[in-house]
């Protein structure tokens, strides 16, 4: 994992493009993330990519919580775990941040993605409308990080 670099923004647009893309006909509209600035996103040090941008993670500190504003893996590669890891990552974040919770949100008719976070310990806080879209905020709070061994 390492953070994107303008070098990577074509890259980053196509994967948003192709990962969000099957998600326009059961949203009815186009996913927020499609039409998010990656060039202003990536240059203010936001979005992480797996090595060869087969994944890419969206994190964006906040007063008690990292947001994870996107994560997008390339569609041909769901089901390998990349998305885990992703958020696997932005846990680690987090806890390097001095962060005690994730929070998220995603479009209520995104049915894998919401089972997906609960299984990975998100709960459900709440429901909001943005942009005319209808999302599911999520939550996952951060146990605090082990002490060193031997200390």
């Amino acid at each position: 994992m390492r953070q994107a670099l303008a070098a990577d923004l074509a890259a980053v647009e196509k994967l948003v493009r192709e990962a969000y893309e099957p998600w326009v006909e059961i949203v009815g509209m186009r996913p927020l993330p499609m039409d998010a600035d990656y060039a202003a996103l990536v240059a203010a040090g936001h979005v992480y990519v797996t090595d060869a941008v087969e994944g890419l993670i969206v994190l964006v500190p906040e007063d008690g919580a990292l947001l994870v504003e996107n994560v997008a893996v390339r569609p041909e590669l769901h089901g390998r775990g990349i998305g885990r890891s992703l958020l696997a990552f932005a846990e680690d974040e987090a806890r390097r941040l001095g962060l005690p919770a994730l929070r998220l949100y995603t479009n209520t008719r995104m049915a894998s993605n919401i089972a997906l976070y609960t299984s990975l310990g998100y709960v459900e806080t709440g429901r909001m409308g943005i942009e005319g879209r209808s999302a599911v905020v999520m939550r996952k709070e951060l146990s605090p990080p082990a002490p060193p061994a031997g200390g």
